[in-house]
């Protein structure tokens, strides 16, 4: 904001749209998560030159391109330890990680963890089509068992992994999910992930129309969508199927109920409470512990929030406080230690 004779003046708003020819599938996911980002950007007032772009390899890594932003096109899962360095030395940017379900999940594995660990301040989204897309259709790590691939053409034998119960097993401080063809939701999504400061993931639902299409069909069409997604917000019961039916945690153990005709009531039910890191635990596996196995809906929105220090800010702290202590940057001093003896 600035100020003309006393008047606040809005910031011009400022087109992220570069003049890149956009190389993605015709129908793809990306296209609709591409729109959602230019636009939070677009309304959050940055400056062009104060956000950054890093990705891995993937359809979803060609992302830096079609924005018109600094970024980098890194290489295969290595996407992580590129903006763990960049924040290092640069906090005051805005920093984004662009990924998807082989990237960040297969070769970048390690690096991933780590990165949600550390708690780095930056915007990761993960795009999730269950499926190897930029090398032509091999299963990936989020492929269900027995997923028919070019690399499984019996059925892949694989366990897959659930995202997001990776991130809240690696202490991840923002976790959320939504998908590519509910532009209002990812858009709120992302703006709350771009508002905390530590390592924010969101997964998003994006369909690969070529080599996997339709595998997220149930959660995004008119018919199916009411009866098969929840979509949590804090402070709110969980309920869905157009609010006649609620979830109610039994002990530690979630049920469905009716919230009609005299059904459960809306107070008895689970409210949602972002903050809660076992009720957290539970959310992210309601799709797949096998004892809900194929009753649950899938849920959608912010599952988690917790505000822990950033890796960065830590950091910050531990030079600043090394440069008052005497001799501090002598290395030789560092590598002869405080334990020393002489033999006579």
């Amino acid at each position: 904001m600035s100020t003309t004779n006393g008047t606040i003046v809005p910031p011009a708003k400022v087109d992220f749209s570069s003049d890149q020819e956009i190389r993605w599938c015709p129908g793809c996911g990306d296209y609709s998560i591409l729109k959602q980002v230019q636009t939070l950007l677009e309304q959050s007032g940055k400056k062009k030159e104060d956000v950054v772009f890093i990705s891995g390899i993937g359809c979803s890594s060609r992302f830096p391109y079609y924005l018109d932003t600094y970024g980098l096109h890194g290489i295969h899962g290595r996407a992580p330890a590129i903006v763990s360095g960049l924040r290092s030395v640069r906090p005051e940017l805005s920093v984004w990680m662009i990924t998807g379900d082989g990237d960040a999940l297969s070769i970048g594995g390690n690096h991933f963890i780590h990165l949600l660990r550390r708690n780095v301040d930056v915007n990761v989204l993960l795009f999730n089509n269950e499926i190897y897309g930029l090398t032509k259709g091999q299963y990936s790590p989020t492929s269900p068992e027995g997923s028919v691939t070019r690399s499984t053409p019996m059925g892949s034998t694989d366990h897959p992994f659930n995202p997001l119960a990776l991130v809240k097993g690696a202490d991840g401080t923002f976790i959320a999910r939504s998908m590519d063809r509910d532009p209002k939701h990812m858009r709120e999504v992302l703006a709350r992930a771009d508002a905390h400061r530590g390592t924010s993931l969101v997964e998003i639902y994006q369909n690969c129309n070529v080599f996997n299409d339709g595998a997220f069909e149930v959660f995004t069409e008119k018919a199916s969508k009411p009866l098969h997604t929840i979509f949590v917000e804090h402070g709110k019961p969980l309920t869905f199927a157009n609010g006649t039916r609620g979830i109610k945690l039994n002990g530690m153990t979630p049920v469905i109920v009716d919230t009609y005709a005299g059904g459960t009531s809306l107070d008895d039910l689970w409210i949602h409470d972002e903050r809660d890191p076992y009720k957290a635990s539970i959310l992210v596996r309601l799709f797949d512990d096998p004892r809900l196995e194929g009753a649950m809906p899938r849920p959608f929105g912010v599952f988690y929030v917790n505000d822990r220090p950033t890796h960065e800010a830590k950091l910050t702290a531990q030079v600043a406080l090394a440069k008052e202590k005497k001799g501090a940057g002598d290395l030789d001093a560092l590598l002869k230690g405080e334990h020393t003896w002489t033999i006579g």
